[in-house]
C-alpha cells in the first residue's frame, strides 16, 4: 500500500513576500544602472591640454614680458576670447572650461603664444580619443582666426609638459623609484666613449644645459654622443656633439660656474617621449622648501656603480643661509648654486648623475629647470643636501651661448 499523502504546505508564496522581492531587485537593478551610467558618462575629470599658437600679425615687444602690462592683457584676452568662442560653438561645447594663455615669446615671424586649456571628459575616454577631438577643433582655428593671423603649422606642445592630456589626479613622485617613459622627456644621457658619464636636459631642438665639470677629462665633441629615452642600453634616439661649450671662468676647485652648453649635431625630432623643458627668467623666485625633482641614471649609493634605467626623487629646496651653516656646507654655498635634499637625508643624487636637471612644476603645470646637478659631499648624508647650479644665474649665459 502506498502511504497516506500527507498534506504540504501551500506551493505559492506569501504575495506580500513577492512583491518585496520584485521591489527590492527592480531597486538593485535601478541603482545599479544609474551608478554605471553615471562613472561611464557623468563622473567627469580634469584635464589640461598644454600647446602654443604664433601670431603672423603682431610684432613682439618686451611689454609682452610681463601678465602686468596693458599690451599682455589685450592680446591675452583676444587670444582667450577667440579660442573660448571657437570651442564654445564646436561639438567639444560641453567638455571646454577655459582656455589661458601661459606667456609669450618671440617667434621666428611675430609672437608665439603659450596656452593651457582646460577640459572635463567622463573617465571612459582615452587620451589619443580627447587630443584628436581638440586638436580637430585648433585646426579650424588655425583656419579661421579672424583679425589674429594664426601659423597653421604652428607646434601644439610647449616646452614643460609631461604629456598633451594630464589629469588633476596624476600620481605624484616618491623618492627613488624608477621613472616610466615620457615621464622626464627633456632628459638625456652624455655617453663618453659609448659609456654613461653624465646626465643633461634638453632646452630647444639642438641644445642641451649639463655641467661644466662633466668636462674636465675630456670635451672633444667626437667623443661625445647624447641619448634620448630613459634606457642608457636601449636608447629612443642617439646623436652625436657638435660643440662643447664649458664656462669660461668654471673653476672646479669651488665649483662655481659649473655649467655648460652642448650642441647636437643635427636637430633633433620631438616627440611626446623628447621634447624640451621650460627655462625660467632670471627673476624667477625658488622658494625654499618648495618641491623639486631629480632625475639621473647615477649610482643608488656612494660610490656605487650608475644604473641603466632613469631614476627619479622629491627633493625639498633648501635656502642657501640654511645650506652654508657650520653644521652642513659651511659658507660653500655661493649665490650660483642652489641646495636641495631632505632634512634626514636618504635622497639625492650622486655619481653618474651630474649635469642632471633639478626641475619644478609651476601652478600652470609646466616644467622648469631650476637647477643643474653638481655637487655635494658624498650622496644622500643628513645636513649634506646636492648642490645645484641655479639656472637662474646663468640665464644671461645661456642666451649667449645659444640663443635661447
Amino acid at each position: 500500500l502506498r502511504p497516506a499523502r500527507v498534506p504540504s504546505t501551500s506551493r505559492f508564496l506569501n504575495p506580500y513576500l513577492v512583491c518585496f522581492i520584485v521591489v527590492a531587485v527592480v531597486v538593485v537593478l535601478a541603482v545599479t544602472v544609474a551608478l554605471l551610467i553615471y562613472f561611464l558618462a557623468f563622473d567627469q575629470k580634469s584635464y589640461f591640454y598644454h600647446g602654443s599658437v604664433q601670431i603672423l600679425n603682431v610684432k613682439y615687444s618686451d611689454q609682452l614680458n610681463s601678465p602686468a602690462t596693458q599690451e599682455y592683457k589685450a592680446l591675452s584676452g583676444r587670444i582667450e576670447s577667440m579660442l573660448s568662442k571657437t570651442f564654445k560653438e564646436s561639438n567639444l561645447s560641453n567638455q571646454f572650461i577655459r582656455a589661458h594663455v601661459v606667456k609669450f615669446r618671440q617667434g621666428d615671424n611675430g609672437v608665439i603664444a603659450d596656452i593651457v586649456m582646460k577640459f572635463k571628459f567622463s573617465r571612459n575616454n582615452n587620451g589619443a580619443s580627447m587630443k584628436s577631438r581638440i586638436e580637430s577643433v585648433l585646426h579650424q582655428l588655425l583656419s579661421n582666426s579672424g583679425n589674429l593671423e594664426i601659423d597653421p603649422s604652428t607646434e601644439l606642445k610647449p616646452c614643460g609638459a609631461r604629456s598633451d592630456l594630464i589629469t588633476l589626479s596624476e600620481e605624484r613622485i616618491i623618492g627613488g623609484t624608477k621613472a616610466e617613459e615620457g615621464d622626464w622627456p627633456w632628459q638625456v644621457s652624455l655617453h663618453l666613449r659609448n659609456t654613461h658619464h653624465c646626465g643633461g636636459t634638453l632646452i630647444s631642438h639642438t641644445w642641451i644645459l649639463t655641467a661644466a665639470h662633466c668636462f674636465r677629462s675630456i670635451s672633444d665633441p667626437r667623443q661625445w654622443t647624447v641619448i634620448f629615452g630613459i634606457s642608457t642600453t636601449f636608447p629612443k634616439q642617439r646623436m652625436k656633439v657638435k660643440t662643447i661649450i664649458v664656462h669660461n671662468n668654471y673653476k672646479s676647485a669651488t665649483h662655481e660656474n659649473d655649467i655648460a652648453a652642448v650642441q647636437l649635431e643635427r636637430s633633433v625630432t620631438f616627440t611626446k617621449n623628447i621634447h624640451t623643458v621650460c627655462l625660467p627668467m632670471a627673476t624667477q623666485n625658488i622658494i625654499p622648501g618648495s618641491t623639486a625633482y631629480v632625475t639621473g641614471w647615477g649610482s643608488k649609493k656612494y660610490s656605487g656603480s650608475t644604473v641603466t634605467e632613469l631614476e627619479q626623487a622629491q627633493v625639498n629646496i633648501i635656502s642657501n643661509d640654511a645650506c652654508n651653516a657650520p653644521t652642513s656646507y659651511h659658507g660653500a654655498i655661493l649665490p650660483g648654486m642652489l641646495c636641495a635634499g631632505v632634512p634626514e637625508g636618504g635622497v639625492d643624487a650622486c655619481r653618474g648623475d651630474s649635469g642632471g636637471p633639478l626641475v619644478q612644476e609651476d601652478s600652470r603645470r609646466l616644467w622648469f629647470l631650476v637647477g643643474i646637478v653638481s655637487w655635494g659631499y658624498q650622496c644622500g648624508l643628513p645636513d649634506n643636501p646636492g648642490v645645484y647650479t641655479r639656472v637662474t644665474s646663468y640665464r644671461d649665459w645661456i642666451t649667449q651661448q645659444t640663443g635661447i
